[in-house]
């Protein structure tokens, strides 16, 4: 399927992408889950002996988290147990004198590629290998690693360019990720398959609830999707409330999709029986769904009652895939839905993944071992376009069969 990093030749110069994007809170570049993944790539190549270049963007233009890779090149390196040293330019003179300096074992990040004209529009992959960014590039290296499979649904130039000019391979996240997230449209499994579907970006799971129905034995529903089917289902919820703008505007784009959904694949979908609300005393407060009249304030995760219902389906599953939470679990009252299946998948013998990385969060949160789980994804759209079966225009571009 790839060439990995094991099918590299010795002594190799090596340019590797990798997805850093992490975010920013008062300039500071926060920790997360992306440096410890990568680290593994960035140091087998160190280890083998290989002159390594990295590229990796951060924000976009005009964006509070559009800043420069400096920090992430100390991130990094933490994680790696490794120098990674840092150059302020992509392609210009400064990164190539750094680039033909490497000796063997050196790691060189590059600047965000995200701060050169070429990379950002999305654009055929000829086109993208015809750019300067890349024609600059290229020549200085023997082969190319793509290990950002959270980016791989991007067609920028560092992405899907430099695979038509340099033999390509794939990183230990890539091979990783891909395995994982594509296991539900290409893998068989004999016992039940459940996902569990949550999140605020309603439109994106609402499709992938249309394209692999056939596949799934059951929806375990919660977060705006949940509430979206709950209108659907003829109860007062699933809508604005306030200076709430979370579910009008993909309730009129999405409500035919939802009630044909229900219409024929109800039996394999499971609603909130209850949704969890701020009381007056700023505590967690419960209350059926078949009690509610009428919307007058936001629900913010769902019920004890609820949670008590998902988890024998989770518990007879061969395989849970996960994607969104089922409330605000950044918020401890309001935790209950998210933490509640995570911890059933986790006492669950199950093949599971845990995708998208607001709801991988939560495990290292609340005290969770990613050791319970087949596979944490640190991808967002990656993930969404995998469980569709829709191809990653990288990935393709890896494939050798």
């Amino acid at each position: 399927m790839f060439r990995t990093l094991d099918d590299l030749d010795p002594d190799q110069r090596v340019l590797v992408r990798l997805d850093l994007n992490s975010p920013v809170e008062d300039g500071v570049v926060q920790d997360n889950r992306r440096f410890e993944r990568h680290a593994e790539t960035v140091r087998d190549l160190a280890d083998a002996g290989h002159r390594v270049a990295l590229m990796a963007h951060q924000g976009r233009p005009g964006d509070d988290d559009f800043v420069s890779l400096e920090q992430h090149a100390d991130v990094l390196a933490d994680h790696a147990g490794v120098d990674v040293d840092f150059v302020d330019s992509t392609f210009g003179s400064p990164a190539l004198e750094a680039i033909r300096g490497l000796e063997s074992g050196d790691v060189l990040l590059l600047e965000n590629t995200r701060m050169t004209d070429d990379e950002l529009p999305e654009k055929e992959p000829e086109a993208h290998a015809d750019s300067e960014f890349v024609r600059t590039l290229a020549p200085e290296f023997d082969a190319y690693v793509n290990d950002a499979y959270s980016a791989a649904h991007r067609a920028h130039a560092s992405l899907v360019g430099f695979p038509l000019v340099l033999p390509a391979y794939a990183g230990r996240v890539m091979v990783a990720e891909y395995e994982a997230n594509s296991a539900i449209a290409t893998r068989e499994f004999d016992g039940n398959v459940t996902m569990v579907v949550g999140g605020t970006k309603a439109t994106d799971v609402i499709s992938v609830m249309n394209a692999i129905g056939d596949k799934v034995d059951t929806f375990c529903l919660g977060g705006i999707a949940g509430e979206l089917f709950l209108r659907a289902a003829g109860h007062p919820v699933g809508e604005d409330v306030g200076d709430m703008d979370l579910f009008d505007d993909q309730w009129e784009k999405n409500h035919e999709t939802i009630e044909s959904l229900l219409d024929e694949r109800g039996d394999g979908i499971e609603l909130a029986v209850d949704l969890a609300y701020e009381d007056e005393n700023d505590e967690r407060g419960e209350i059926e769904v078949a009690a509610i009249t009428e919307k007058d304030r936001p629900y913010l995760d769902v019920g004890s009652e609820t949670v008590a219902q998902y988890e024998p389906i989770i518990h007879d599953s061969e395989a849970v895939f996960v994607k969104g939470a089922l409330g605000l679990f950044e918020d401890e009252r309001f935790a209950t839905g998210t933490v509640g299946v995570l911890e059933a998948i986790a006492d669950t013998d199950c093949f599971s993944v845990v995708g998208g990385g607001d709801t991988s969060r939560a495990i290292e949160l609340y005290g969770l071992s990613e050791q319970d789980f087949s596979h944490v994804s640190i991808a967002g759209g990656a993930y969404i376009r995998a469980l569709t079966g829709d191809p990653l225009v990288a990935v393709e571009l890896l494939k050798t069969e």
